[in-house]
């Protein structure tokens, strides 16, 4: 069984990912920040480390899972968050290359985390061979991955895990459902943005696929293959909860909102194909959103299951 270093470990996919470990028997070890507040939220079998220096040198990591960062959808992006943005993604990935660079043996495999905002805005297909666009978070992603790929220098495999909007009882959806719920929900701006997603239960799905296949490397977009524009999730979601979705939210209350941060996360989108794993033949469960949400969203109570 592998032994698995994992940032991010009490995070919402992280926390998903530990306990579809645990089933499995593999061993893992979870940096954090705040082992007390973590080890309420992970497996009892889960080891816990605040440093890296507390894993002895003689001990084999196999896969480091990197998903530690900041969240960017908290709020508005000032100048002081968006180099937090950076230190806590890139700052953290040198961190464990310069660790693992002075140890005498370096993980078989790195399966880091970065977004789909690597690709930048545009309404065309993009799949893993699409370039990026200039823009905030093509330049977050791009740096992360950058700093990730250093890892090959020491004959790690690297994965770039390009993950998309990550539907669960947390996150994304949590925040949409509120105001749906009570019928004020409704397209962002003119709706027509793309918006590719994925469910909970397939990311961790495609997390272990990463780790167990040996050919994957490179970027990895972690996306359902069914994109949806904002006005179709709408009107999706809606009818799930069966709720009328008729109040938009003008792209200029967005900006007002929201600014650079509503700009790019909330009116950009992208149209975003998971074609390498798809070529791989990697199978999703939940491959259209009417079947993701319905799976998620428990209509008796119209919250988010707990998974």
């Amino acid at each position: 069984m592998p032994t698995i270093l994992m940032t991010g470990g009490s995070g919402f996919i992280g926390r998903h990912f530990c306990r579809e470990a645990d089933k499995l028997g593999w061993s893992m070890i979870v940096l954090s920040r705040n082992v007390k507040s973590a080890k309420d939220l992970l497996p009892k079998s889960t080891e816990f480390i605040s440093s890296l220096d507390e894993i002895s040198s003689d001990r084999k990591i196999d896969t480091v899972i990197n998903l530690a960062g900041e969240p960017l959808a908290e709020k508005r992006w000032t100048e002081s968050r968006k180099k937090l943005f950076h230190s806590s993604r890139s700052g953290l990935t040198d961190g464990l290359y310069k660790f693992f660079s002075h140890r005498k043996s370096a993980p078989d495999a790195l399966i880091s985390g970065s977004a789909i905002g690597y690709y930048g805005p545009g309404s065309e297909p993009m799949d893993e061979s699409s370039s990026g666009k200039s823009g905030f978070s093509h330049s977050l992603c791009a740096n992360w991955e950058s700093s990730a790929l250093q890892f090959e220098k020491l004959g790690t495999r690297v994965c770039l895990v390009r993950t998309g909007i990550v539907l669960g009882e947390n996150g994304a959806l949590a925040k949409m459902l509120p105001p749906f719920k009570l019928g004020l929900g409704g397209p962002i701006g003119d709706g027509l943005q793309f918006m590719s997603w994925i469910h909970i239960h397939d990311m961790v799905e495609l997390l272990k696929y990463c780790v167990s296949n040996t050919d994957l490397k490179g970027a990895v977009n972690a996306t359902a293959p069914s994109p949806v524009t904002n006005r179709e999730f709408t009107q999706i979601l809606a009818t799930v909860l069966r709720r009328p979705a008729l109040l938009p939210m003008p792209a200029f209350m967005v900006k007002l909102l929201f600014g650079e941060m509503g700009l790019e996360l909330l009116l950009q989108g992208q149209q975003v194909i998971p074609k390498k794993v798809i070529d791989q033949g990697f199978e999703f469960k939940f491959p259209q959103l009417q079947l993701a949400l319905s799976d998620l969203i428990d209509i008796s109570s119209e919250n988010p299951k707990k998974s």
